[in-house]
């Protein structure tokens, strides 16, 4: 799809990103928005991102070939109903929201159908907002659609390009299998983080003992529980089924370790965490398939200031040269890893080697 007047309703992290890599892509695109925040559309002109300089009403994006809403669902929504009868026929719309069944059954109603083209871009930062907006978020991160039953094949392939024009992977799922998928590995645990945050602050004493001894693992599991309360009081309601469900399908598995535990049955338990381990040990990164040889690794980052640095230094003082670095994000709301790039296979060969013996677990495609 080659699209030359875009829309954006909502510009920060995630709209923004988008924005920006196309018009990095293409320098001529004309990018209209609008957003909660005056001062986000004053930035976003600042920056020769977009064509207009203050808020726009929505009879302004009326010429678009395509729309992204990029606010929480809910308002995606209300959004939807009043472009209805603003968009061109042949106009996209498309959104970048986490939840996709309660959208798609409002654009069923609406007859918007024809239109819509579902997108969830699995990324994200501890940041938010223009400012910490980047045309390289979405790079090697899956980029989930969900077409409608009339979206033409020839359109949703159209847009599995574009996701690709974007540096991202595309995947394309039927919208109710996408909010299951990410219910069990997105939703449920942030669920699981901030219950067992809360378990702990209960069940601490007056000297906050549990709080002061909280080292790698507790923190690790719990890192999801300082994003947006708000954000996931509306995901918990915009998917609430597939939430339930799956709350109630590790109750049962928890219900069945505690039953391992009880007994003192060491081989079940041993079983159990073995197969944990193996199937979490066979996840992989994403990558975008090139013909091009790239010579890389991914270092997960021990949480502390000069994290990048030391390793950098500690290249550096073996003569090994880095030809790209930089953080990356395959999952929505995980932390960063750091993607580093050599120019050679011996260069990549011997960081390995130094950096597995200094500790740091190493990924590679």
């Amino acid at each position: 799809m080659t699209f030359h007047t875009v829309g954006f309703i909502g510009l920060g992290l995630i709209g923004g990103s988008i924005a920006k890599k196309l018009k990095a892509n293409d320098p001529g695109i004309r990018i209209y928005a609008t957003a909660h925040h005056k001062e986000t559309i004053e930035e976003a002109y600042r920056e020769g991102l977009i064509v207009n300089h203050t808020l726009l009403s929505l009879d302004a994006f009326s010429d678009c070939d395509c729309i992204f809403l990029c606010a929480p669902v809910q308002r995606n929504i209300d959004y939807l109903r009043q472009l209805k009868d603003i968009i061109r026929d042949d106009c996209y719309i498309t959104d970048v929201g986490s939840t996709k069944t309660e959208i798609h059954e409002e654009v069923i109603r609406l007859g918007l159908e024809n239109n819509f083209i579902g997108g969830h871009p699995m990324t994200g930062s501890e940041k938010t907002g223009i400012l910490s907006a980047s045309e390289t978020l979405l790079e090697n991160a899956y980029y989930i659609i969900t077409p409608t039953t009339t979206t033409p094949q020839a359109d949703v392939d159209s847009f599995r390009d574009f996701v690709l024009s974007l540096g991202a992977i595309p995947l394309i799922l039927d919208y109710k299998t996408h909010d299951f998928s990410t219910g069990a590995i997105s939703h449920l645990p942030h669920m699981i983080a901030y219950s067992l945050v809360n378990l702990v602050r209960q069940i601490d004493d007056n000297k906050e003992t549990m709080k002061t001894i909280a080292a790698g693992g507790f923190k690790d599991i719990t890192r999801i529980a300082s994003s947006s309360p708000v954000m996931w009081q509306n995901i918990c309601s915009s998917n609430r089924e597939s939430i339930l469900l799956l709350m109630d399908k590790y109750i049962n598995q928890l219900q069945e370790l505690k039953t391992y535990i009880d007994g003192s049955d060491e081989q079940a338990l041993l079983t159990y965490f073995q197969s944990a381990k193996d199937y979490r040990d066979s996840m992989t990164l994403p990558s975008v398939k090139s013909p091009d040889r790239h010579y890389e690794l991914y270092v997960d980052l021990i949480d502390e200031a000069g994290g990048i640095a030391t390793i950098a230094t500690m290249l550096a003082t073996q003569n090994i040269s880095i030809k790209n670095i930089g953080i990356i994000h395959n999952r929505e709301f995980e932390a960063g890893v750091l993607r580093i790039e050599f120019y050679d296979d011996d260069s990549l060969t011997q960081a390995m080697e130094l950096l597995q013996k200094k500790n740091y677990n190493i990924h590679q495609r």
